[in-house]
């Protein structure tokens, strides 16, 4: 008798110690092993934190908005230059072929650039398709000597850690070849810097939240036109994409919060000592399939 109530006591300890056990497992944080700790990266690998937007949350507008901005928008006969074949092929050729000339240059000249050409520039990008017609876009153009500065080293401070800790080795020696680094001289001698940023969504009238469909893709657009129109007007840039500098710089340049950094483009002329890498661009049947 004494043994099966000394039985019965052992299990009943032993179950009350697996429920405990079971609870504090399930309710308390898990402890990590050294190994696990020592495994686990310091930094996400390369995402910008700074980027994801959440657009896909429905956001509710006001019904009086969306009348006001869509009902009894006029429509207006349209038409376009038509040239002949032959004026076709060769004006596709030529555009073509300047735009072939385009290079990604980080060696850029301090030599002035006339503000009215980045107007014109800026002009021609806004040109760009959008979703719903809501140019989710704001061009913010530095020039002040100073502001380009502080720009500079908020971005080298944190290339320093993206080249070290974020990217990784794979990508870090990908990029050996282009021989560049976190240092990022253009930021002070470029005449202009572009910021471009995406609006993500819009204010109403009335202060409440207006959707920007696909405003990542439009202003992405927006940014190829530009690039364009730099080519086009005589001038170099090198598209630069600063990981998780983005709030950092847009406090510095009082941006709203519904604005998000997705480039920058140092403008001007390159240097007389600029050089770029002997690239080769992938030829027609690599990149286009005719169905």
């Amino acid at each position: 008798m004494e043994l099966v109530e000394s039985l019965g006591r052992d299990l009943l300890f032993l179950f009350i110690v697996v429920v405990i056990g079971w609870i504090f497992k399930s309710e308390g944080p898990s402890k990590k092993t050294d190994d696990e700790s020592k495994t686990k990266p310091e930094y996400q690998p390369w995402v910008d934190e700074d980027l994801k937007d959440h657009t896909d949350d429905h956001q509710t507008e006001d019904v009086d908005d969306f009348h006001e901005s869509e009902e009894n928008l006029e429509h207006i006969p349209f038409s376009s230059p038509r040239f002949p074949e032959h004026e076709m092929i060769k004006r596709s050729q030529a555009f073509y072929e300047l735009l072939n000339q385009r290079r990604s240059v980080r060696f850029i000249s301090d030599e002035p650039v006339p503000r009215q050409v980045i107007d014109n520039v800026i002009r021609t990008a806004g040109t760009a398709p959008s979703g719903a017609h809501t140019e989710p876009w704001s061009f913010v153009v530095v020039q002040d000597e100073e502001v380009k500065h502080k720009i500079r080293v908020i971005i080298e401070d944190e290339e320093e850690i993206n080249y070290k800790k974020r990217m990784g080795d794979r990508w870090v020696n990908d990029l050996k070849k282009l021989r560049t680094n976190w240092i990022k001289e253009y930021l002070d001698t470029a005449p202009f810097l572009i910021l471009i940023f995406k609006k993500i969504y819009g204010i109403t009238s009335s202060g409440r939240k207006k959707t920007h469909y696909y405003n990542e893709i439009s202003v992405s657009i927006a940014c190829g036109i530009l690039l364009a129109a730099l080519q086009n007007a005589g001038l170099v840039t090198v598209t630069t994409t600063p990981l998780n500098c983005g709030p950092r710089l847009r406090t510095l340049l009082d941006r709203p919060v519904n604005e998000k950094l997705l480039m920058l483009l140092p403008v001007g002329y390159p240097r007389k000592d600029a050089t770029v890498p002997n690239l080769k661009r992938k030829p027609l049947e690599e990149i286009m399939v005719v169905v």
